[in-house]
């Protein structure tokens, strides 16, 4: 069965993995683990076990020399957050934490969404991203789905089954799964879903787990995915 703890273990790994594929880093303050992701200019502080001012000062510091945008704190909702409030932290989206097994996840018709490492399409942030699809060994896989008329990119997803995470074993992640507006209800998501899952599959995952949004739960749920749990995110803007 997989837990809140695994799913927040694996959202820090996929991090991690994004931070070295783009010049970032992984670092600590005070026992706390904070990921830097420089082509979203973006600093977090990943599930601590309790927030203090001690531990989060320091890294605002380095975010401020990083030229950080934004400052995030991912956090498990047993964990008081008091001392963010003071810093000038306020609450952020919810991250509601979903887990199915492979299985019930991959789709045989799913021919619309395809796995590849070169979107020419992509500039800035995601293009930097991407590269994180290309890290040797293969760890995350990039699907695409296009417009059959103009071929304009429509949806898009990542899938991630990290090698040498404790407690990680047979577990991978779906992460960034995305469908413009205009093309949501054709069934883009569902394939983007099975063919990002199977890559993982074939990888050896048995389960997978996401973190959806309140809006992303239907979604989710009508395709195999239980609810686990929510936790909490707070941002702050420098």
């Amino acid at each position: 069965m997989v837990t809140i703890a695994q799913s927040q273990r694996l959202h820090t790994a996929w991090f991690t993995a994004l931070a070295s594929a783009t010049g970032g880093k992984t670092f600590s303050t005070h026992g706390t683990t904070w990921v830097w992701l420089p082509a979203r200019r973006e600093l977090m502080m990943m599930f601590p076990d309790e927030v203090s001012a001690q531990a989060v000062k320091p890294a605002l510091a380095e975010g401020m020399r990083l030229r950080a945008s934004t400052v995030r704190v991912w956090l498990n909702g047993a964990v008081d957050a008091a001392e963010l409030g003071p810093l000038g932290f306020s609450p952020s989206w919810q991250p509601w934490w979903m887990a199915a097994p492979v299985a019930a996840v991959v789709r045989s018709a799913d021919d619309a969404a395809v796995l590849t490492t070169e979107v020419p399409d992509y500039s800035g942030p995601l293009e930097q991203e991407l590269r994180v699809a290309r890290s040797q060994p293969t760890q995350a896989w990039h699907a695409l789905t296009r417009d059959e008329r103009g071929g304009a990119v429509t949806g898009a997803a990542y899938s991630f089954y990290p090698h040498g995470v404790a407690g990680l074993r047979k577990l991978g992640g779906i992460h960034h799964l995305e469908v413009l507006p205009d093309h949501q209800r054709r069934g883009l998501g569902t394939a983007l879903l099975s063919a990002t899952a199977r890559a993982a599959g074939d990888a050896g995952a048995v389960d997978l787990c996401v973190h959806a949004t309140p809006e992303g739960y239907p979604f989710f749920s009508r395709r195999g995915f239980t609810l686990l749990g929510r936790g909490r995110t707070y941002s702050l803007q420098l």
